[in-house]
């Protein structure tokens, strides 16, 4: 079990007439990830609304803000309790034994353009055995092919950008993975969360993108981008991309400030809590079934 503390501050400049914001910020609540305790405050104090995704467990939070400076607090405690599985078990899924759920995350979607790769991903991978394995190839083929660089991409960046480019953020390599996987018939999914275990070079705490990939009847865990211990990840949006998860969408005239994030693991043998560290196994922290059950 895995005991993580965080804090997440955002801070915002309205100019104008005020602005309307969606937040997706919060710690998702499901069955492998059990907050203990949060606190979200809201600067100056204004009426919110919230929504949580019956399926992903995502949480949303609406507000319409005035002219003015705006900052939002938010803390928790958690524990995380992982399903570990031997990888050479782990078989792809056949299309048509997939769980309905599942289905969405083989289509092409913005920023990941399956459809644009059959010829490159039959060439590198059609051949390899299916299975976890393969999965594996993919990303350590997309590590070996892009390069880690910040502020080397934007918003507008899609998979066939990065393939191009060659470097790119943990969002653009989890791009890249997902449309080569949905190219193979492999359900793969965007999950945004914090990049616990970073190297503190490539810059302070900040939001990260992992991908799961759904296989023998449940989502695992991958971190194309190598950059985060992925056993400390925390789930906050989950995703066909990341136009689905972003931690902000913002209408109206706006200054951001970079965020303010930190996470920290806590140790103790008798409560059972371990640090996180690379596993050799598959992680998942889906309850099966292609659910994420609250």
């Amino acid at each position: 079990m895995v005991r993580i503390e965080l804090s997440i501050d955002l801070h915002y400049d309205v100019d104008g007439y005020g602005a309307d914001f969606i937040f997706n910020f919060q710690a998702a609540r499901t069955a492998s990830q059990h907050l203990l305790d949060e606190r979200l405050g809201v600067f100056p104090a204004m009426p919110t609304a919230s929504h949580t995704d019956a399926l992903t467990q995502a949480r949303f939070l609406r507000l319409a803000a005035p002219p003015g400076h705006l900052h939002l607090g938010y803390r928790a405690s958690l524990e995380l309790v992982h399903f570990l599985a031997a990888p050479e078990l782990l078989a792809e899924v056949p299309v048509a034994c997939l769980p309905p759920e599942v289905l969405p995350y083989l289509y092409p979607s913005r920023y990941c353009p399956s459809d644009r790769l059959g010829r490159l991903v039959m060439a590198e991978f059609g051949g390899l055995p299916r299975g976890y394995g393969r999965v594996m190839a993919i990303q350590e083929w997309v590590q070996r092919q892009v390069r880690f660089q910040g502020n080397s991409s934007n918003s507008n960046t899609w998979a066939l950008d990065t393939l191009i480019d060659r470097v790119g953020v943990c969002r653009d390599f989890a791009h890249l993975m997902i449309a080569l996987c949905r190219a193979l018939s492999i359900p793969a999914r965007f999950v945004t969360g914090i990049d616990y275990g970073a190297d503190p070079a490539l810059g302070p705490t900040d939001f990260h993108a992992c991908v799961e990939v759904f296989l023998d009847q449940r989502w695992y865990l991958f971190d194309p981008s190598g950059t985060a211990i992925p056993m400390g990840f925390i789930r906050i949006g989950t995703g066909r991309d990341a136009a689905d998860v972003s931690f902000a969408t913002i209408f109206g005239n706006v200054t951001s400030q970079a965020p303010i994030i930190s996470i920290r693991a806590l140790e103790d043998q008798a409560a059972g809590w371990e640090l996180p560290y690379r596993r050799s196994e598959a992680l998942s922290t889906d309850s099966g079934s292609g659910f994420v059950v609250a």
